[in-house]
């Protein structure tokens, strides 16, 4: 039962990361990007940690996947609402 929930977290989360790749091919923002990334490391992640299960999920490679996941996500949140100054200032 662990394996299926860990399977379907997996397929999740790379059939999201391929959704933001798609928009981001059609927008060209690099917001998506940074989402998809974020979202196939995140699916990666998931299949590595269910197919090594002798590995803690304690240990410092996963902490700092999980860490490059979410910094690419608060990266694309602040790169999206920085404010650009105009042209005039």
């Amino acid at each position: 039962m662990d394996l299926m929930l860990a399977g379907a977290g997996a397929m999740g989360s790379i059939v999201i990361g391929l959704f933001f790749l798609r928009f981001w091919r059609s927008s060209g923002d690099r917001f998506f990007l940074y989402f998809a990334l974020s979202f196939l490391i995140e699916g990666g992640h998931r299949i590595y940690a269910s197919l090594a299960p002798a590995m803690s999920e304690d240990s410092p490679f996963h902490f700092l996947l999980r860490l490059l996941s979410y910094c690419l996500i608060l990266g694309a949140i602040v790169a999206k609402n920085w404010r650009r100054p105009g042209p005039g200032k």
